[in-house]
């Protein structure tokens, strides 16, 4: 078991004060890793918590006397913007004092980045961004991924809506890899299940105004809105649905759950809005009670929102392989690649020929008062609540 599930918090802490008139006797190497996420833009609520919960599993490892090195966090935003995270990515990986990194929230980031990791040799470890083809799409020993894809994402979106009785569909989607991959998925599922997606809009990332695709959407009266895609595009989609007076059931991909979405919004807005993530809630994760009292005694500024637990314990893995093979790059990539029933917060860590860890759990979320509520918690699943229905 890695460091964090051995100790409870108290123990740390207790083992730390008692080794702390002892420290500056034993200095230890200084290794540095990467965090890159989106710190700045309509993301940054989910990036800054990734970050947060990244730093807060490098002062937890520095805190323990055990630890053969001395973690040196080293943040880079990426923006949720290819171009942005090709410079920062190359900036990371072209420093050979970072041994390893923890990387990227957007998946067409991640997608544009993956090459320059392999090609500096760094092993990287994606803590939020959900493509499938991050993993499965290159034979990159650097590349793997703590979080699970949107595959499983959608299967059981489309499961759950259908079994709900909705049958007709229209969905708007983001143009990048990460809205053409929810679209790819969410089509050929609920169509298996046997729904209809009447029509399918293809919308930018940057884009303002979606009169025309909503025009339509509302002529063709649907039961679901499906959206794939970010929280600020699902925001701008969300105000002007209601704008032109649209009443279908509004659904999201796990991109969309974040405290900003809600906010964005407002609480009526936002109400009932439904959505899905790989992971289970953190309360319910089996170090979730850990990893919340830990980030509670750090105050920091901002929450760990949605992927914080999946940052903190891919940091705590690439930490776990440093301990364990010291600060090469080639020997963690080849540590990562053997990793099989690894203990995390998050539940054993197994990952697959492709780097890909099997996550098992989707969660289904939905806005209630304000609040992002797993389903089954909600109002909604014991029936004082209704979503919209024809």
């Amino acid at each position: 078991m890695n460091t964090f599930l051995r100790f409870g918090a108290g123990a740390i802490v207790s083992a730390a004060l008692a080794a702390a008139p002892f420290g500056a006797a034993f200095a230890k190497e200084k290794v540095k890793i990467a965090f890159i996420g989106p710190l700045s833009g309509g993301n940054a609520s989910i990036g800054i918590g990734g970050r947060n919960s990244a730093e807060l599993a490098v002062k937890i490892r520095n805190a323990d006397p055990k630890a053969k090195y001395t973690y040196e966090l080293f943040s880079q935003d990426d923006e949720c913007k290819p171009n942005v995270g090709v410079q920062v990515a190359t900036k990371a990986a072209s420093d050979r004092k970072v041994v390893g990194a923890i990387a990227h929230y957007c998946s067409a980031v991640a997608m544009s980045t993956v090459d320059i990791y392999h090609k500096f040799g760094l092993p990287m470890i994606v803590w939020g961004a959900v493509l499938p083809d991050i993993t499965y799409g290159n034979d990159y020993p650097e590349i793997h991924r703590v979080i699970g894809t949107m595959i499983n994402q959608n299967h059981d979106a489309a499961a759950f809506m259908t079994k709900r009785g909705y049958k007709t569909w229209v969905i708007l989607h983001d143009t990048t890899d990460y809205g053409k991959g929810h679209d790819k998925y969410f089509n050929k599922f609920v169509t298996a299940n046997g729904g209809k997606v009447l029509a399918d809009f293809g919308v930018t990332s940057d884009q303002q105004d979606f009169t025309a695709e909503l025009t339509k959407a509302k002529e063709l009266n649907p039961d679901v809105i499906y959206f794939g895609g970010l929280t600020p595009l699902g925001v701008r989609i969300r105000q002007q649905m209601d704008k032109l007076g649209i009443s279908a059931q509004f659904q999201g991909t796990s991109g969309i759950i974040s405290k900003a979405f809600i906010s964005g919004l407002d609480a009526a807005l936002a109400e009932g809005t439904v959505a899905f993530l790989e992971s289970a809630p953190v309360e319910k994760l089996p170090g979730g009670q850990f990893f919340m009292d830990e980030y509670h005694k750090a105050k920091f500024d901002q929450g760990w929102d949605t992927c914080g637990p999946f940052s903190f314990s891919a940091t705590n893995l690439l930490l776990d392989a440093i301990e364990k093979v010291g600060p090469n790059r080639k020997k963690v990539t080849a540590y990562l690649g053997q990793v099989n029933n690894h203990d995390s917060i998050i539940g054993p860590i197994n990952f697959d020929d492709h780097g890909q860890n099997t996550v098992p759990a989707i969660t289904t979320y939905v806005v209630q008062d304000g609040v992002w509520l797993e389903w089954s918690d909600s109002e909604y699943a014991s029936g004082k609540r209704q979503l919209v229905t024809r």
